[in-house]
């Protein structure tokens, strides 16, 4: 019987199989466990729920390897590009992680022969669909080049185009660019005015044009068409109810909580940003309970916290989400690349900032001679946790991912004990936290996780308990 375990409170444990598939045990049931003492309703519960497999039940065994290749499936095939057509940003926020340059800095555009060969693959991709994700610096300030690439996209049967941007510009060639219903718009919220003026723009006058603009865009396409995020501080975390609000106001139902990242120019104006701690993760549990309590209240509009939604969908429904965080193996430069202002293929966008960062050049080719490369196969030789021996016996292996380069970032090298890495800490708690509120007979917290997994009705209040 390969079950893996995760001490929950209570004396209770959460069992765990290499499919995915879940129970929780009561303290007298883990004694059992342990001692090898099932009783006969332990034996039933166990095979009922595929736990336990006998030799000859053959539809069950290839029911459980299904499950175990269905998590650990990738797409091989590229369709899902970041392309960066400018390095220049008009903004200077304190936590870039990107290490941009000024807006008046020549030679960090692409360059004509760039710009072809980006053309050029797209016109060699095998996919009938296609998303791309257009980063900087401001990509708004090329809008040539962004309509260039979606005009080039028309021959896809499936198109999504996202525009990464700090709203600063919203002239007539942006807007006409952002009137295509394929086209979305991905720009940061860090909460009031006062909040973001003095994260990002500095200035009373940039933060007014940016509330300005996200109100125009909010307005003229409705907010399923943006996604914004904010940037935390860990160590100065704004009012919860306030950042709410900020999201609540504009119609946005989606906030990806993210701390500073440890890239770009964060890493020297935000040295504590390496590792987040048990403040952090108080705050981050404090913030989904808000957000279920406000659910609960007014059941007109859901709120979600972006990154648990997409972990509980990656436990529930494997296979439906790309996240890369969140796969295993995680394969670099397969299904989808990085390409930079200058046609430097980077197999991550975390990777490129590294490189802008002068920490380590992680590049694996170029969008013009290719990126088939000695670089990119060393990388995927280590982009599986299914062979790391801490991950071997971790309960929450089926339904976590590798992130090679997020460990390269914080501690130059990816041979840590994986429970000494912030990665590793940071989804143990994620997960942990999931099961703790999926085993809550609490029904306000069963409505939110109910419209969080995408279902219409209320979660059950307890699911596969072994008493």
């Amino acid at each position: 019987m390969a079950l893996r375990q995760y001490q929950l409170p209570a004396g209770r444990a959460l069992f765990v199989n290499a499919g995915g598939s879940f129970f929780l045990a009561s303290r007298a049931a883990c004694m059992r466990l342990y001692n090898s003492a099932l009783l006969d309703a332990d034996h039933d519960f166990l095979h009922l729920h595929g736990h336990v497999l006998e030799p000859g039940d053959k539809l069950g065994h290839v029911a459980r390897a299904y499950a175990e290749a269905q998590r650990a499936a990738v797409s091989r095939q590229l369709d899902y590009l970041i392309l960066v057509p400018t390095l220049r940003c008009d903004l200077s926020c304190s936590y870039c992680q990107v290490s941009r340059v000024a807006a008046t800095q020549p030679g960090y555009d692409w360059s004509e022969d760039t710009a072809e060969a980006v053309l050029h693959l797209l016109d060699t991709l095998a996919t009938s669909q296609i998303k791309i994700e257009f980063q900087g610096g401001e990509p708004t300030l090329r809008p040539d080049l962004v309509r260039r690439v979606i005009e080039r996209c028309a021959r896809f049967d499936q198109r999504e185009f996202v525009i990464c941007t700090n709203l600063q510009r919203l002239d007539d060639d942006i807007l006409a660019l952002l009137d295509h219903p394929d086209v979305f718009i991905s720009t940061s919220l860090d909460g009031s005015p006062d909040v973001h003026s003095r994260n990002r723009t500095g200035s009373a006058q940039a933060t007014d044009r940016f509330f300005d603009n996200l109100a125009t865009v909010v307005a003229r396409y409705g907010p399923k068409k943006i996604a914004a995020l904010p940037t935390i501080d860990p160590a100065a975390p704004p009012d919860i109810d306030a950042l709410i609000d900020s999201y609540n106001r504009h119609g946005l139902e989606s906030i990806f909580l993210r701390p500073i990242n440890y890239q770009g120019f964060a890493r020297k104006r935000h040295r504590d940003a390496r590792e987040q701690g048990d403040d952090w993760r108080a705050y981050y549990e404090r913030f989904v309970r808000r957000l279920i309590a406000r659910n609960w209240q007014d059941r007109s509009r859901v709120l979600e916290e972006a990154y648990l939604s997409i972990a509980l969908r990656r436990i529930f429904r494997p296979g439906t989400e790309r996240h890369v965080d969140l796969r295993s193996p995680n394969p670099l430069g397969i299904d989808y690349i990085v390409v930079d202002h200058d046609g430097v293929v980077y197999p991550t966008d975390e990777a490129r900032m590294l490189a802008r960062a002068g920490v380590i050049d992680l590049a694996i080719g170029t969008v013009a001679a290719g990126w088939d490369s000695p670089a990119r196969d060393l990388l995927n030789k280590h982009s599986s946790n299914s062979d790391d021996p801490a991950c071997q016996t971790c309960a929450f292996q089926p339904f976590c991912g590798r992130d090679l380069v997020d460990d390269i970032a914080r501690y130059g090298r990816i041979d840590l004990p994986r429970h000494e890495t912030e990665f590793c800490r940071r989804h143990t708690h994620l997960f942990s936290f999931i099961f703790r509120l999926l085993y809550e007979e609490d029904e306000a917290v069963r409505y939110s996780l109910a419209r969080w997994l995408r279902l219409p009705g209320t979660l059950a209040p307890a699911m596969d308990y072994l008493a």
